[in-house]
């Protein structure tokens, strides 16, 4: 019964070290990647802007998402890029996240041919792999908060995508304890992920992003 014992804490003891040291690492080779104040004035010959999803209440952006969007259209609006993809969950009729984001960048004055919709956008690593093969982005700009960044910034890294990160932290976040721990995880899992590099749930034709926004429009207008 010691051995028994003594084994499974020696396993645990050597899973707690990979978790940690995987994190670590994820950070530590993309901290370099990540723009903060206005140094993102500095980037050039961007392709796009990504906002990755992060919730919607009814219709409108939950606070992370807000602060994701205007960061964006900050950047627009500053000419790091002429175009974004707005990339989220639109895996059901009654929960739209994309068209949501859209809306919002146009009630801002972006116009709606600079919005591209990613509509199936339903993880970090599904958003930066169809950036790449749907929406043949080849160098692009992340728009999420900090705690996320480390990881989508991997995932382009390995996905072989030229990535630069613009952190959207604008407040406190309920929950931020939670996220973080969470976070150490997901790090761990996406790390795995780009090893296999496993095609995402949906892929299709592809749909330059150098184009019309209004291409992946999915509502007729009225």
């Amino acid at each position: 019964m010691k051995k028994i014992i003594t084994a499974i804490i020696i396993t645990l003891i050597i899973l707690v070290i990979i978790v940690i040291s995987i994190n670590t690492w994820v950070k530590a080779t993309t901290k370099k990647q990540i723009i903060k104040d206005e140094n993102y004035s500095k980037l050039k010959d961007i392709d796009c802007i990504i906002v990755l999803g992060a919730g919607i209440w009814g219709d409108k952006p939950s606070p992370m998402l807000e602060d994701r969007l205007l960061r964006a259209i900050e950047l627009y609006k500053n000419n790091i890029s002429s175009k974004i993809i707005m990339s989220g969950d639109h895996g059901k009729e009654d929960y739209d996240e994309v068209n949501t984001m859209k809306n919002f960048a146009i009630e801002k004055d972006v116009p709606a041919e600079d919005i591209f919709m990613d509509h199936a956008g339903f993880s970090s690593y599904e958003s930066i792999y169809r950036a790449k093969e749907i929406f043949e982005a080849k160098k692009i700009v992340i728009v999420t908060q900090e705690y996320h960044l480390y990881r989508a910034l991997y995932i382009a890294n390995q996905l072989g995508v030229e990535a630069y990160g613009v952190p959207s932290d604008q407040r406190q976040y309920v929950g931020a304890g939670y996220r973080e721990a969470r976070e150490i995880m997901a790090r761990n899992k996406d790390f795995v992920k780009c090893i296999f590099k496993p095609t995402p749930t949906f892929l299709g034709d592809t749909i330059p992003v150098n184009g019309d926004g209004n291409a992946t429009n999915d509502k007729v207008e009225k």
